[in-house]
C-alpha cells in the first residue's frame, strides 16, 4: 500500500486540528513503509500524560529530511507505539537557507534561552564560541556536559515549534576554529557595536537569496575583542550594525535571526 503525499482528509478517520497536533521525533529507520514506531521517553508521555488512544492522530518527523509524517496510532505498549502513516507533508516548515549561529559563551543560563529562541526562529546549527572577553570558561569535561544539555533544549524547542529537523548544537570552539568552520556559509556577518552604516546592513540582509547558507557571529557580554573583529574581517566576514542601541548578547542574535527569517520566509 503506497503513501500519498497530500494533505486530504481520509474518510472515516478523525483529523486533529493543526494547532492541537502533537509532534514527536524518531530516528529515520523508525519510519519504514507505511508504519512509524515511537520509542523511548515519548512512549510514557503519549500514553500516561497525553493519554492518547488508538485512532488518534499525531505528527512524526525524523529530524533530517524536514518532512512531516502524519500518523494514526495503531497500538500502544510499554516499549513502543506503532502508528500508521496517513500522509506526508512534503513542503515542511524549514527556511530555504541554513543559518548558523556562532554564539559567544554568555553567563549563567542565558545560552539555554538563546538556543530555545534560535530554534524557534529557524536556526540550522548553533556553535558555542569561547571568545577573549567571555566570562565563562569551560574545560573539556564541562563543555561536553553543557553541550549534551544544550542539545536536549534544542530538541525540546524543535518539538514545541514543530520544526522538521532538530538543529545541532556543536561542541565549543575557540574563535579561530569558529571562523574556519563558518567558511561553509556563502554569507557571513558579525554585528559589532562600533560598526556604522545601517544602509549596508539593510543591503546585506535584503540581498540574501533562498538557498544561501548564512553565518552569524554574536559576541558574549563583553563583546568581541578588536583583534577578533579584525580577524573576522580579514577572513571575509562582513561587520554590520544593529542600530544605535547596545543590545544584550541574548537579544542581538534574536534580532538578526528575526530579520533574516522575515526576509527568507516563503
Amino acid at each position: 500500500m503506497g503513501i500519498s503525499v497530500v494533505t486530504t482528509v481520509i474518510p472515516g478517520v478523525r483529523q486533529e486540528k493543526e494547532e492541537n497536533m502533537y509532534q514527536f521525533f524518531v530516528e529515520p529507520e523508525q519510519i519504514q513503509g507505511n508504519r512509524a514506531i515511537i520509542r523511548g521517553n515519548d512512549v510514557n508521555h503519549i500514553k500516561n500524560v497525553l493519554r492518547m488512544k488508538p485512532g488518534e492522530e499525531l505528527s512524526v518527523s525524523n529530524g533530517v529530511d524536514g518532512k512531516e509524517y502524519r500518523c494514526g496510532i495503531e497500538t500502544l505498549s510499554e516499549e513502543e507505539i506503532v502508528c500508521e502513516l496517513r500522509f506526508i507533508k512534503e513542503e515542511g516548515v524549514e527556511l530555504p537557507s541554513k543559518i548558523y549561529l556562532f554564539q559567544g559563551l554568555p553567563k549563567a543560563d542565558k545560552m539555554e534561552l538563546i538556543i530555545q529562541k534560535a530554534v524557534e526562529l529557524g536556526i540550522y546549527e548553533i556553535i558555542p564560541v569561547s571568545c577573549a572577553r567571555a566570562v565563562v570558561k569551560l574545560d573539556e569535561k564541562k563543555a561536553k556536559t553543557k553541550t549534551a544539555r544544550w542539545q536536549g533544549i534544542a530538541q525540546a524547542a524543535a518539538k514545541q515549534s514543530r520544526r522538521g529537523i532538530i538543529p545541532k548544537v556543536k561542541e565549543v570552539m575557540n574563535f579561530k576554529e569558529a571562523v574556519n568552520y563558518s567558511k561553509c556559509a556563502e554569507v557571513r556577518m558579525i554585528p559589532y557595536e562600533l560598526a556604522e552604516d545601517m544602509e549596508r546592513t539593510r543591503e546585506l540582509i535584503g540581498g540574501l537569496k533562498p538557498g544561501e547558507d548564512i553565518a552569524i557571529f554574536i559576541g558574549p557580554e563583553g563583546g568581541f575583542a578588536g583583534e577578533e573583529v579584525e580577524t573576522a574581517v580579514k577572513e571575509g566576514i562582513k561587520p554590520i550594525t544593529l542600530g544605535r542601541r547596545i543590545l544584550r548578547t541574548e537579544t542581538a542574535g534574536m534580532a538578526v535571526l528575526s530579520m533574516i527569517m522575515y526576509h527568507l520566509e516563503q
